[in-house]
């Protein structure tokens, strides 16, 4: 058995079969992207503040598993609540500090979009799923984006990480809509 990630005519039918789903992904990321890039501040100060209580009840639950599981394993247990104390700790740091916290996620986001940026390359280039270029376009402005925030860490913090999220949302969004577009005419011509 293959595990091969190349698109084959195998997949025609379930590809064109979803056009639909692909176009509803692409619009909503697009709208959502402007959105961001016209709010870039709130965009970051809210994906701060999101995180942050993403963090914080990851600590909760790791607190939870701690004193429910670990309890009478007592090398684990101050493990896992030393684990779960820096989760809360980290989350209430983020959601009390996000202008703060926007400089060090900045750092992150600016390394993330390198690797992601670098792996949809890779990705696109081996799958060749129809419309493969502009995965392959949106892995290079997802790149760009890494670069960019690096070369203007941390002076542009405040308003970065919104303006680039809904940046790389637009083409990922467009990449969706170009796809459904492909899907589509796959689906008529499977049709016919």
């Amino acid at each position: 058995m293959s595990l091969s990630m190349r698109f084959t005519d195998l997949h025609l039918p379930d590809f064109g079969k979803h056009w639909g789903r692909f176009l509803v992904w692409g619009i909503v990321l697009v709208i959502l992207g402007i959105a961001a890039i016209s709010a870039s501040t709130f965009a970051t100060l809210l994906s701060v503040v999101v995180l942050g209580f993403l963090i914080f009840f990851s600590g909760i639950v790791i607190l939870l598993d701690t004193f429910s599981f670990w309890w009478s394993r007592w090398g684990s247990f101050w493990l896992h609540l030393i684990v779960a104390l820096l989760y809360i700790a980290v989350g209430i740091i983020l959601i009390m500090n996000p202008v703060e916290g926007s400089i060090s996620l900045t750092l992150v986001l600016g390394i993330f979009y390198l690797i992601i940026g670098a792996f949809r390359i890779i990705f696109s280039s081996t799958a060749r799923s129809p419309q493969w270029g502009w995965s392959l376009f949106n892995g290079f402005i997802t790149f760009l984006l890494g670069i960019l925030i690096l070369a203007s860490w941390p002076a542009s913090s405040l308003f970065i990480l919104g303006l680039f999220i809904g940046i790389d949302l637009v083409f990922l969004g467009w990449t969706y809509v170009m796809t459904a577009l492909a899907a589509r005419s796959v689906h008529e011509r499977l049709a016919k």
